[in-house]
């Protein structure tokens, strides 16, 4: 299975869930018509959080676990299918369309993803507790435009 864009996602006044869009660009802020307050220049997210990745397998997986989770319900901007998760690291890069993005860390849950998750417990997809279970922040080496179906290369 060759990895791609399952869904764009994107929430113009900020907060989960995102909703899906077919296509967007992917700007070195994040993507275009995605609002999210932790990308401001004060919390030093511009650059290192700009789009937030996650698998669509393991959306997958943990709704099998009975949680009520969904595409777009954790505020991630790109949902990814076919990409080997557990192998991600930062500093990997990764073409997504036209733009190169390079995985910053792994993103650490909140409480607003809360309903995602059987009696609230979203640490379920915290790196430091579930290693390879967790949504990526990325940077974008290269702005460019992306769309539901595009080819994601691993660099």
């Amino acid at each position: 299975m060759k990895a791609t864009v399952h869904s764009i996602n994107i929430s113009k006044e900020g907060g989960v869930p995102k909703l899906p869009i077919g296509e967007a660009t992917i700007l070195v802020t994040g993507i275009d018509g995605d609002y999210n307050r932790f990308r401001s220049e004060k919390k030093g997210g511009i650059g290192t959080r700009a789009v937030t990745l996650f698998s669509l397998e393991i959306i997958h997986q943990l709704q099998k676990e009975g949680h009520s989770i969904d595409v777009g319900t954790t505020g991630e901007n790109i949902t990814v299918e076919g990409v080997d998760w557990s192998s991600l690291s930062a500093g990997t890069r990764m073409m997504i369309g036209d733009a190169m993005l390079e995985l910053s860390e792994p993103t650490a849950p909140c409480s607003k993803i809360g309903k995602s998750f059987v009696k609230g417990a979203f640490s379920r997809i915290d790196h430091d507790l579930e290693v390879g279970w967790s949504r990526w922040s990325a940077s974008v080496i290269d702005e460019g435009h992306v769309e539901v179906g595009s080819q994601i290369i691993i660099l």
